[in-house]
């Protein structure tokens, strides 16, 4: 079970492993408050639910874990407690989002609305935030640096 722990938390004291976490938690933190609490525009937990499990068809496991890891696993980001794992997390929402809704508009964003939805150029960045983060951990300043055996 140590060995686990030590996987998951051992960092890198640098700088790197803070600015790529906070960055992703930057991006994923307010799409959870969205879908969590409703701030932003969003539509809170219930209606979040509700979309995902009855227009995008998702189960209700699925669903809840997209909400809660966009919004709990960007808090972990932040703190840098279990760096590893909350950047996976957040990983296969994005590497989800990219496969089941985004992959068909083609690779660019959308910066002019002239095309129907969103590429997946966004979800590349994401995703190589997210191996970055995997192989450094959660640089300093992470709670992942202060528990590491």
């Amino acid at each position: 079970m140590t060995q686990v722990i030590q996987m998951i938390t051992a960092t890198q004291a640098d700088w790197t492993g803070l600015v790529l976490r906070l960055t992703l938690a930057a991006m994923i933190l307010p799409h959870g408050a969205q879908k969590l609490l409703g701030w932003f525009g969003g539509y809170g937990f219930k209606g979040t639910m509700q979309y995902f499990t009855g227009t995008a068809g998702l189960p209700a496991f699925i669903a809840f874990l997209v909400i809660m890891g966009e919004s709990i696993g960007g808090l972990l980001l932040v703190a840098g407690v279990g760096t590893r794992v909350a950047a996976l997390w957040v990983g296969a929402i994005m590497l989800g989002a990219m496969l089941t809704v985004h992959w068909q508009n083609g690779f660019f964003m959308n910066w002019f609305g002239a095309n129907k939805g969103e590429g997946i150029e966004f979800f590349i960045l994401a995703l190589g935030i997210v191996a970055a983060i995997l192989v450094t951990g959660g640089g300093k300043l992470s709670v992942d640096s202060v528990i590491s055996p």
